[in-house]
């Protein structure tokens, strides 16, 4: 690689700085011909000829018309040629100085001029002001932070995140919040990549166990009260770790702020289930239902909580919107036998029970021809049961025969309204 002399470099950059927008030293718009300098750096790049001569074409062109021709991309295409010569083996540590400055001075002005790559311009920086130019770590951590925080599309934003978490990490002390940013950050990253096992290492030595982890992701929250993201982070924490009281209160903001969504209701439903708040856990599935009236679990779920408060015919009247929601579904038909089994476990054990103990089999055996997930499970209890329906006796001291239909009634059962038939 050719490298023009140092004091040419100089003469062409030496006003430029890191921090401040200064001019760069370049000959007068007078005397430059913007299209012959864009036509000799174009076609330089496109021999992928990376030298200082291609840097100052291109500078000549930008510095005379920053606005020079967007579609072209130049302040893309200089940056990928200081990057060549930067790495190059023959180039010398004094260049490589004034191409850091150099390079910082070209995002400063690509910010302004070219706003649709600002946010990579702007990781871009922060990565140069630590990998090329050392400097003190507070300074690097503030660009990159600005850099995240500007709401702009950035490329390669794994990679810059990792390495703002890097320089977290490597600066964590009692006087900061590093550990917790740096946990933030490789959260985030997990999230991005669930495959990728190196995130989940990090956070794994960061934090010494889940109750600390849940702790961390509970101050970044409170530290940032309105961010969603660590709302819905800690919330899961939260649920990971049986935590379903802590869970509520970020569940809470999430609905609050977004009251439409199905997820945030599902996860405050359970965890107020799970927290015994049965009456709270009933009011949120219900809203479910009328946010998405044909989701079947939230009438299954339902139906489960009146099942648990033995209001059996509320369950039941759940458990069958459950299975107009989803034809062929055998699970609410099973939860459906187990009602009847409740209901005559707490009744007694006289001919009537004995027969609703029958109306639990022939529903289970419904729920086996279905041939679904619960069908072992039917069969179970259809054995588990053999021994509490009528027995052949029982139907002959009623006068009683093959074929002859009996009716579920009496105070525990009003609530049935079913038959059952008689075989023996």
């Amino acid at each position: 690689m050719k490298v023009m002399k140092f004091a040419v470099i100089l003469l062409i950059f030496s006003a430029i700085s890191t921090f401040t927008k200064v001019d760069v030293i370049v000959e007068n718009s007078d005397s430059v011909n913007v299209m012959v300098e864009a036509s000799l750096f174009f076609e330089a790049y496109k021999n992928k000829q990376y030298e200082m001569w291609t840097i100052e074409k291109g500078f000549n062109v930008i510095n005379n018309k920053p606005d020079f021709m967007p579609k072209y991309k130049i302040y893309r295409k200089i940056d990928k040629v200081i990057f060549a010569v930067y790495n190059d083996s023959t180039t010398t540590d004094e260049v490589k100085a004034t191409l850091a400055d150099t390079v910082i001075y070209l995002y400063n002005k690509g910010i302004e001029y070219d706003p649709d790559y600002a946010g990579t311009y702007m990781v871009k920086k922060a990565y140069v002001l630590n990998e090329w130019k050392h400097a003190d770590p507070k300074v690097v951590i503030e660009a990159y932070e600005q850099a995240f925080a500007s709401g702009k599309e950035i490329t390669n934003k794994v990679y810059y995140l990792s390495k703002l978490a890097t320089l977290y990490e490597a600066n964590i002390s009692e006087d900061n919040d590093y550990q917790m940013k740096a946990l933030d950050i490789y959260l985030k990253l997990a999230d991005m990549e669930p495959e990728n096992g190196r995130w989940h290492a990090k956070i794994t030595s960061l934090a010494e166990d889940d109750e600390q982890l849940q702790e961390f992701m509970k101050k970044a929250w409170y530290a940032d009260k309105e961010n969603p993201e660590k709302a819905w982070k800690y919330a899961r924490m939260c649920k990971r770790n049986g935590d379903y009281h802590g869970a509520i209160e970020p569940l809470h903001f999430l609905i609050d702020s977004n009251p439409e969504v199905i997820n945030y209701w599902n996860e405050i439903a359970r965890a107020y289930q799970k927290n015994d708040q049965i009456d709270m856990a009933i009011n949120s599935y219900k809203k479910l239902i009328k946010l998405q009236p044909d989701n079947r679990d939230s009438y299954y779920n339902l139906a489960l909580l009146y099942k648990d408060m033995n209001q059996l015919s509320v369950a039941r009247s759940y458990l069958r919107k459950a299975a107009k929601v989803s034809p062929g579904w055998d699970a609410p038909l099973f939860v459906e036998a187990g009602l009847y089994e409740q209901a005559a476990r707490s009744c007694g054990f006289e001919f009537m029970d004995k027969c609703v103990y029958k109306l639990a089999v022939d529903t289970y055996e419904k729920v086996k021809r279905m041939g679904g997930e619960h069908a072992s499970r039917a069969a179970e209890r259809i054995q588990a049961l053999a021994n509490s329906i009528p027995t052949k006796e029982d139907y002959f001291f009623r006068k009683k025969k093959n074929g002859d239909v009996i009716k579920i009634e009496g105070k525990c059962y009003d609530w049935i309204g079913k038959s059952i038939t008689v075989s023996y």
